[in-house]
């Protein structure tokens, strides 16, 4: 996950300091020259850094801090402030239009991931506004974009305009708004070409679709793993269209994060959305204050409970906290319960989301194992209708004849059961923090190093909650 090495190196920087009653100037700053090298390694913009550590130190070495109780968090909670402005202080949304359509615009380089962004975008707007987008198929340079785009519009039940490759882009972006306001679409989003770099002919033509279509918005869509190029090409985007805001891509590769950090600062545009995977659910809106939280390791639990809100459906949610109460739990509940998590993205990453979690011994080498996760379901799709309502009846030769529908072994068969029966003793007893509670509904899939003593600390906190809300 990008900013991962980031986030170390912030976090043993500043963890110094907590080992220290008082902190004295030189501790400050032998700390920012440890900030200053992990955001040069993390292929911050050399600009960009010397600002921010020389806003860090000045506020660091105040006497609110030199004079504190609690020297390392004063330190924290002044970095977080700083990186959230770096990233742009407040969370921009997406402007629209006083009369419909409210047409928004993609550029970007090739490759970038403009097609795929544009989709995206249609899922999100459909799913949190109930709209009715319309994408346009303006990239006539490469068919397979076209393609692409008709596939994922079908997909997704979102109507998509296109002349094939034949037509100029121009050409194709006027009778799109056309068909727009035929059909009363609420939005219209507009696929353009890219280039392996900036060109005049790639400028000039989406100066002529600007001109034309008049777009509310002017999305720059960037790689964050192309690093320091992604600023250079904002830069030259922003000069010769003026874009409106900026989308980071592939944020969940190995990538060091730079990109995100500088773009804000050196274009002065927002970053709008981020890209965190492959699925067109990953999506997310860009919150300066809750990536800090992230990249110093704070979590974010506000995007997780959004991500639940959207992903969980509610009814079922009622329905499984019923059946764990009467303790009727069954493996279709099971199943149902698997997917749903799954859908919210890697368990790892959402673990990570829960404050104090990402503190935790060993949580970095965390890892779920989606062919356990596909050897669980293949299990109970190997059973009959009766033996997923009712486990009781699996006896010897019912899990025989399972294991070898399933591919599995009867030892794997009988692991899975004892598994799913803990999980069933466990869940009126889960928690968030409870990670164990995890491992048991996933039936070990799960893999890490968490220490007893991280299991330990995470029980006590689960404890102490439960005594304060008895005591309220």
């Amino acid at each position: 996950m990008a900013f991962e090495s980031l986030s170390d190196r912030l976090k043993k920087a500043m963890s110094k300091l907590g080992r220290k009653g008082k902190v004295s100037k030189s501790d400050v700053n032998e700390m920012m020259r440890e900030i200053r090298l992990a955001l040069l390694e993390a292929d911050v913009n050399y600009k960009v850094v010397k600002d921010f550590t020389k806003r860090v130190g000045e506020r660091a070495v105040g006497a609110e801090v030199l004079d504190s109780l609690t020297p390392a968090q004063q330190v924290v909670k002044i970095v977080d402030q700083e990186l959230t402005q770096t990233l742009g202080g407040e969370t921009v949304p997406l402007a629209k239009s006083p009369k419909i359509p409210t047409v928004i615009m993609m550029v970007g380089l090739q490759g970038a991931g403009k097609t795929t962004f544009a989709a995206k975008l249609a899922n999100l707007l459909k799913k949190n506004e109930k709209a009715r987008p319309l994408l346009i198929a303006g990239d006539v340079y490469r068919p397979a974009a076209i393609d692409q785009l008709k596939v994922l519009g079908r997909d997704l039940d979102v109507p998509v305009f296109e002349l094939g490759t034949d037509a100029s882009p121009v050409e194709i972006v006027r009778q799109g708004l056309q068909e727009a306001a035929a059909h009363n679409n609420d939005y219209v989003l507009i696929d353009t070409a890219g280039r392996l770099h900036v060109d005049e002919k790639l400028m000039n033509e989406l100066k002529d679709i600007k001109e034309l279509a008049h777009p509310d918005e002017i999305l720059l869509v960037v790689d964050a793993m192309t690093g320091q190029d992604a600023v250079n090409v904002a830069e030259s985007f922003n000069k010769q269209l003026g874009i409106t805001g900026v989308v980071v891509t592939k944020l969940d590769g190995d990538t060091r994060g730079g990109a995100a950090l500088s773009i804000r600062a050196v274009t002065g545009k927002p970053i709008k959305f981020v890209g965190t995977g492959e699925k067109i659910s990953d999506l997310e809106v860009f919150h300066p204050d809750r990536m800090s939280s992230r990249i110093l390791g704070m979590g974010d639990m506000l995007t997780l409970i959004e991500k639940a809100q959207q992903d969980y459906d509610e009814e079922k949610a009622q329905e499984m906290t019923r059946k764990m109460k009467e303790n009727t739990f069954d493996f279709n509940d099971f199943i149902d319960q698997l997917e749903q998590v799954e859908g919210m993205g890697p368990l790892e990453d959402l673990v990570k989301m829960i404050p104090g979690m990402g503190d935790l011994p060993g949580i970095d080498q965390v890892k779920v194992d989606p062919k356990e996760m596909a050897r669980k379901k293949a299990v109970v799709y190997s059973m009959t209708p009766e033996e997923r309502e009712n486990p009781d009846l699996l006896n010897p030769s019912r899990r025989r004849r399972i294991a070898a529908g399933s591919g599995n072994s009867v030892i794997e068969v009988n692991r899975m059961i004892k598994q799913f029966n803990e999980a069933k003793k466990m869940m009126r007893q889960m928690t968030k923090g409870n990670m164990q509670g995890m491992d048991q509904l996933f039936g070990g899939g799960i893999k890490g190093k968490m220490s007893k003593m991280a299991m330990k600390s995470v029980m006590k906190k689960t404890q102490k909650k439960k005594k304060r809300r008895k005591k309220r």
